[in-house]
């Protein structure tokens, strides 16, 4: 596959890695000078409808979440042989697994990931997105803007826009054992829930060094995390702090009614634990030579691939004047020469309409990350503060339930103060007004008590409606986003439509250019009177092949599959 020019424009260099459904290469823009990591569907699943439909969401719900945290897809499309391609933004760093792999981080550490890690899942909850597969592997730590342990949340392969449940066979169990939520593991559809309970196993195994369930054999594993209760992590690590215990444990309930009502009030949870530890030193790094200040500027609107073949084409025409100073040179070798120049002229002209129509999609991403950042941020907020109402509504109704028991025992009060009072009025009427002061002031408490729970049921009722009326507001934005997000990628398919094409002109016009530069060298081969040149054509060709060839620095390093 090195080699092959996917979608007609992106160009394989290296493998990268596997994931669950796809393999991941390090390919360039063909005339564009970008690099990027490309997935392509595993060819054993190119037959898997659900499966296939599910990476054509991948990038759909990642790109709508749109969050720092969460790794950036620029293009999804499927090529001329049927094969589906998902381009993302080629990351260098570390894989979670891999650290925790050494053992247990210090505590500020982890829950810093965990933190960027939550904020990442409460964006995409909110529109509706859910990871299903969260894991060590798909947590890659980067570095920017010197900042060390830059969370990314990689593959949503598996994510799925909520209530669509069309593309699961029912009772089918993905994920990853390990991982797996008690409801998932019942084949259960997973939910925003399921992604904390993953953030808990995350969180124990930075806190332990290890797994809370452990077992080479997956039934047994799943029956583990359907049932078994986690060890504390105080057990295994005695320095754990008593609030980051808590907060593991409450992610990993089995009952997903006792997990967090939802990752905003979770990151708060995570917020103050981080103002009781102590500051962190390890998260800014001093920038140096291998770590640039800023970005490299982008690349010029035409490569050095193009000028490169004007170049040779110079060459080559003082290669067959000097071999040919009377200009008698055979018809195929001038018309050869001719051709050189022609094709370099025309891949210029290309090149340049190819930039200009890749600036017009740049800008529409652009536009396009704008929008859905505004809504995103937008949404947040909104589901934020509802999830602070909905809590204070919990909290309404197990104090109205409180009050209701008090009230249910204060009847019987009355009750029983009455039936006293009568049996008084027939037996010892001298004391029944004692006992008739007992009844007024129990129907007084439970009057009292009454009232009391008539204002909690008020005050939770109203805040209901202030849940419902934030809950619309939130739909309406997501609907918002996902109307704008189809017309953009109509736009965006079309404009890639137009600059495939293009390139796939180019490489027509790079063939043919290979054709006639072969018949001159293999003519002008061997000739002493431009012996120099000839060797002059040759190193530019081999250095040409060289920049080409290979990607940025410190691509070995980069586990993302």
């Amino acid at each position: 596959m090195l080699g092959k020019v996917v979608a007609g424009r992106y160009r394989l260099e290296a493998r990268l890695g596997e994931g669950g459904m796809g393999i991941v290469y390090r390919a360039r823009h063909v005339l564009i000078d970008r690099v990027v990591a490309l997935k392509l569907i595993r060819p054993d699943l190119r037959g898997e409808t659900h499966l296939r439909a599910w990476m054509l969401r991948e990038a759909r719900a990642a790109n709508r979440v749109d969050h720092a945290h969460i790794i950036d897809i620029h293009d999804i499309g499927e090529t001329e042989d049927g094969e589906l391609y998902l381009v993302m933004e080629y990351l260098v760093g570390t894989a979670l697994s891999t650290e925790v792999a050494k053992g247990a981080m210090a505590m500020s550490r982890g829950v810093d990931i965990l933190e960027q890690m939550c904020a990442a899942l409460a964006r995409a909850h909110d529109l509706g997105v859910v990871h299903r597969d969260l894991k060590s592997d798909n947590i890659l730590l980067t570095v920017r803007g010197g900042r060390k342990d830059f969370v990314k949340i990689l593959d949503f392969g598996l994510a799925a826009l909520a209530r669509d449940p069309r593309l699961a066979p029912k009772g089918a169990i993905f994920g990853t054992p390990e991982y797996m939520s008690p409801e998932q593991a019942r084949g259960e559809d997973a939910g925003p829930q399921s992604d904390l309970y993953a953030l808990g196993i995350l969180f124990f195994e930075m806190l332990t060094g290890q797994l809370p369930f452990r077992s080479s054999d997956r039934d047994t594993l799943l029956e583990m995390q359907r049932t078994a209760n986690a060890p504390r992590p105080r057990q295994i690590k005695p320095d754990v702090s008593p609030g980051a215990e808590a907060i593991c444990l409450r992610l990993l309930e089995k009952d997903v009614r006792k997990r967090y009502q939802d990752a905003h009030h979770l990151q708060e949870e995570l917020k103050a634990l981080q103002r009781s530890l102590p500051s962190q030193q390890w998260d800014v790094q001093v920038q140096d030579a291998a770590q640039p200040a800023a970005p490299p500027p982008p690349p010029p609107a035409q490569s050095d691939g193009v000028l490169e073949w004007a170049n040779r084409a110079s060459l080559f025409a003082r290669m067959v004047a000097r071999v040919y100073p009377a200009g008698n040179a055979p018809p195929e070798i001038l018309n050869a020469l001719e051709q050189t120049w022609i094709l370099a002229a025309r891949a210029s002209r290309l090149e340049g309409e190819v930039a200009s129509q890749n600036r017009k999609i740049e800008a529409l991403e652009r536009r396009g990350r704008a929008l859905r950042a505004e809504i995103g941020r937008k949404v947040e907020e909104l589901a934020h503060e509802e999830s602070r109402v909905l809590r204070d509504v919990s909290a309404d109704q197990e104090e109205a339930q409180r009050l209701r028991d008090q009230v249910a025992v204060a009847e019987k009060s009355v009750e029983g103060a009455r039936q006293q009072a009568e049996l008084a009025e027939r037996q010892a009427p001298q004391n029944v007004r004692a006992y008739y002061e007992r009844v007024g002031a129990a129907t007084a408490t439970m009057e009292l008590r009454r009232e009391r729970l008539r204002e909690c049921e008020a005050r939770s009722a109203n805040k209901e409606g202030s849940a419902r009326d934030l809950r619309k507001q939130i739909e309406d934005l997501r609907g918002q986003l996902s109307r704008y997000a189809e017309a953009l990628e109509e736009d965006l398919a079309s404009g890639r439509e137009r600059v495939a094409a293009r390139v796939r002109e180019g490489l027509a016009f790079e063939k043919a250019y290979a054709e006639v530069t072969a018949t001159l060298l293999a003519h002008l081969k061997g000739k002493p009177e431009c012996r120099d040149l000839y060797q002059e054509l040759l190193n530019s060709q081999q250095q040409q092949h060289v920049q080409t060839s290979r990607g940025p620095e410190g691509a070995s390093r980069n586990p993302h599959g």
